[in-house]
């Protein structure tokens, strides 16, 4: 880390006031403060709170590529960080950055860490969380994969498709609700039977909002139309909440042309060769296509 010269003078002195801060950012925009000292302090528009009982184990932090992880530990407050919210994945993935500072002048500061939230453990009213540093991002499995079907996400940069367009989502409330995973609706007869099915569902108000899951199947029948979630929302979805339906793809190339009218965009490669090859054998007799150039 790169201290500045008037955080490097004070350090300098021998006799410090320094405490740590850490923001964290979940996905939908929301962001928390917290620190270690005593009272509150304020900087970069944030205000980072000292009554939360946020507190973090020491940075291991290396040169290199190497992961950076630590934990961070904290009480779980209805003020701050509730326990619903981590249960109901809100948490996931969120951007952490923690920061040196000297709590008597603010401005004089150093980031420390930069990451995202890992595992959440809950326990005893306080949660437990891995930190993982940026480097992280290097372990996940990179290049091209070549196979018949897609390998873009409906609406992503590579797909290009955009959602929003009319006839390709729905906003609807939500009439019946089985388990937390069916979702019936007596008057949504205006799509095609499956129109839905592998697409998305993300819920914009009640207990659950902000939350998506995918859409494992969606059917018509007589008394109108019947959607199931691969998983149950990990928050109440409730008769009366909207949602929104997003159309589903299966990744074929005949999908994308005849549905979505963007094959220019597939991402797959339709006609390359099965796996039946796996299954063949030599023939002692017939035409034998493919056989030995030698013999």
């Amino acid at each position: 880390m790169a201290l500045g010269e008037a955080l490097a003078a004070h350090l300098a002195t021998g006799v410090t006031t320094l405490c740590q801060c850490w923001a964290v950012t979940r996905a939908d925009g929301e962001g928390y403060g917290f620190t270690d000292h005593d009272l509150d302090l304020s900087f970069d528009g944030m205000t980072f709170r000292a009554d939360t009982g946020m507190t973090a184990r020491a940075l291991a932090q290396s040169t290199g590529l190497s992961v950076d992880n630590t934990e961070a530990l904290g009480v779980l407050s209805d003020a701050a960080i509730r326990e619903e919210d981590i249960r109901a994945g809100r948490f996931d993935g969120a951007a952490v950055t923690c920061w040196l500072v000297n709590w008597a002048a603010p401005d004089q500061r150093v980031v420390q860490f930069r990451g995202t939230l890992g595992e959440i453990r809950r326990s005893g009213g306080m949660f437990q969380a891995e930190l993982r540093g940026i480097a992280e991002a290097l372990n996940q499995p990179q290049g091209r994969v070549y196979q018949a079907g897609c390998t873009a996400m409906l609406g992503d940069g590579a797909c290009g498709f955009d959602l929003s367009t009319p006839g390709y989502f729905t906003e609807v409330a939500v009439e019946v609700v089985e388990d937390g995973q069916a979702l019936e609706f007596a008057a949504l007869n205006g799509f095609e039977d499956r129109w839905f099915e592998r697409g998305r569902l993300s819920v914009l108000d009640g207990a659950a909002k902000g939350l998506s899951a995918a859409i494992k199947s969606d059917r018509l029948s007589a008394t109108g139309r019947r959607v199931e979630l691969w998983q149950a929302l990990r928050a109440v979805l409730a008769p009366g909440d909207r949602v929104r339906l997003e159309a589903g793809c299966d990744k074929r190339a005949e999908t994308c042309r005849l549905k979505f009218s963007n094959f220019l965009n597939f991402r797959g490669f339709p006609h390359i060769p099965g796996e039946d090859w796996l299954m063949s054998t030599p023939l002692r007799v017939g035409v034998k296509d493919g056989g030995s150039l030698f013999s």
